[in-house]
């Protein structure tokens, strides 16, 4: 038996966080580097994974699958695609970078404090996550994806309520209650959301007798299994809810600005750039290949909630006094675009979509963590209380500069090309949702450009006046960052030639041809 590089790709991970929670309670500094260790050790697997991976070969690669609760056809059944490729790649890459910048996030507070922060559990639940979202891009069984979706909402709750910024303007008590809301509202939101999945799920295993997702599609495309109009629309909904909650999709993005801004951020980053990507990885993945026609039948609707989620996003961004969450409201203007991308129903727009996921989290990555530095060296989070920082700290400045003008998609930088394709996929099938969404570009240039000038420029305000530049482990962090943006906004190509087979695929399991030019080239 060939050795099993997908569940040792998922299984490193979580078997470092269950040894980093072992860590003796005095051997903090031991925790933080095994943490390391063990996230560049799952790297280098994803780097094997990228390296084995055939995008002109079958479908789903490196695939596994045994028995697990055959009494109601469970199996443990994995494999990736190209689009699941790039999203391992990408949440591998992210979390050593995350443990970097959260080196001292869990330390001891200042002695007295009623808060006790285990070190070697934060770096422990960072893992566990990073465990349970790479299985769930690996998953090719419904029920096992279920599970892991499911399952990455407990330790993210922890992370969020039990790990706060400490940045905050209102005391330690105030924090500590608004840290409790957030994880709670995640919690619930995401619940709900999967609860409801989980009908959908059962609905599924009566139709279709088992919940092998190559097995469902496969006698969908033959004829061999047939759903009635209206159970495929009701399970198309029953999935697709969950999946726009942890999107987050508008209405159901209210969840996101409250995580990110009590959280600190490395875990705002694995919150938005990690976490929520498996929401709309599974659009592509699950709702488009099981549900083929009620996607279709759906397209309208999710259209227009995906422009709401653009413009709604980018013009809340705009009025934001925290900084947090200002990337938090941009984010969920840039989910849209995602959104928007996946049911534009064509190969540019899907294409552009599954870059957009990768872009999008090193773009976020890169500006929220740099953000974070900033925030823990002045101790607040709200813009007003910066001014002139570029004078006195340059090159944090300029990186958080560079991670800006990724967010507002600036030619020249990885976003720009996704959004772009996104935009040119959209317009050939639907002009005039393409015109509107045109529009959330102009308005994320407003707020990364309004940021960067009340906090980077102006007169130095006596508070950061003594503010030191970055260190060289936030250099470590950050320069890694922007070189990819930089890489992947002037050549895409590494990562549309993985990605670009598989969206045909799809293309192909919603019967759906990329629109003719209505003018013909000229001769």
């Amino acid at each position: 038996m060939s050795f099993p590089l997908l569940t040792a790709t998922a299984a490193l991970p979580a078997l470092g966080a269950v040894a980093t929670a072992a860590v003796p309670a005095a051997q903090r500094t031991a925790a933080k580097w095994l943490a390391l260790v063990v996230s560049l050790a799952t790297l280098a697997l994803a780097a094997v994974v990228l390296v084995r991976f055939d995008p002109d070969g079958a479908r789903y690669q490196l695939t596994e699958s045994h028995p697990w609760i055959a009494d109601f056809g469970v199996r443990y059944e994995v494999g990736v695609d190209g689009i699941a490729v790039a999203l391992i790649a990408l949440t591998a890459l992210l979390i050593p970078f995350i443990v970097l910048a959260g080196w001292h996030d869990a330390d001891p507070l200042e002695t007295g404090s009623r808060r006790w922060r285990p070190t070697q559990g934060f770096f422990a639940l960072i893992l566990a996550v990073e465990a349970m979202v790479i299985i769930s891009f690996e998953a090719t069984d419904v029920f096992v994806f279920y599970i892991f979706f499911e399952a990455m909402l407990i330790p993210m709750y922890f992370l969020i309520g039990g790990f706060g910024d400490r940045a905050h303007e209102h005391g330690e008590e105030t924090a500590a209650t608004q840290r409790s809301y957030a994880a709670v509202k995640f919690l619930l939101y995401n619940l709900v959301g999967g609860l409801i999945m989980l009908a959908a799920v059962i609905g599924l295993y009566v139709v279709a007798g088992n919940f092998s997702l190559q097995e469902i599609a496969e006698a969908r495309a033959n004829g061999s299994l047939h759903m009635a109009t209206n159970t495929e629309r009701w399970l198309f909904l029953g999935f697709f809810f969950a999946f726009a909650v942890k999107a987050p999709l508008w209405p159901l993005h209210t969840w996101l600005p409250n995580a990110m801004q009590e959280s600190t951020a490395p875990v705002a980053v694995l919150i938005t750039a990690v976490v929520d990507k498996v929401g709309t990885f599974a659009m592509l993945r699950f709702c488009l290949q099981l549900f083929p026609e009620a996607s279709k039948w759906a397209t309208p609707v999710i259209l227009v909630l995906a422009l709401i989620s653009i413009v709604y996003g980018a013009l809340l961004a705009i009025g934001q006094r925290d900084i947090k969450r200002l990337v938090a409201y941009a984010s969920i203007s840039h989910f849209g675009f995602i959104v928007l991308g996946i049911f534009a129903m064509t190969s540019q727009g899907q294409s552009g979509a599954t870059l957009y996921m990768v872009n999008h989290g090193i773009s976020t990555a890169a500006l929220m963590l740099v953000a974070g530095f900033l925030i823990s060296r002045r101790g607040s989070r709200l813009i007003a209380d910066y001014g002139g920082v570029q004078k006195v700290a340059p090159v944090l400045a300029g990186t958080f500069l560079i991670g800006g003008l990724a967010t507002l998609s600036l030619p020249g930088l990885a976003p720009f090309v996704s959004e772009f394709l996104v935009l040119v996929g959209t317009f050939t099938r639907y002009p005039a949702v393409g015109i509107i969404a045109t529009f959330g570009i102009v308005l994320a240039a407003l707020y990364t450009l309004v940021l960067y000038q009340r906090t980077m420029t102006g007169p130095v305000k006596p508070e950061v006046s003594a503010m030191p530049d970055l260190r060289a482990r936030e250099l470590v962090v950050v320069a890694p960052l922007i070189v990819l943006l930089i890489f992947l906004g002037v050549y895409p190509k590494p990562v549309t030639d993985i990605v670009n087979p598989a969206v045909k695929q799809t293309m192909s399991d919603v019967q759906k041809k990329d629109p003719k030019p209505e003018v013909e080239a000229a001769k």
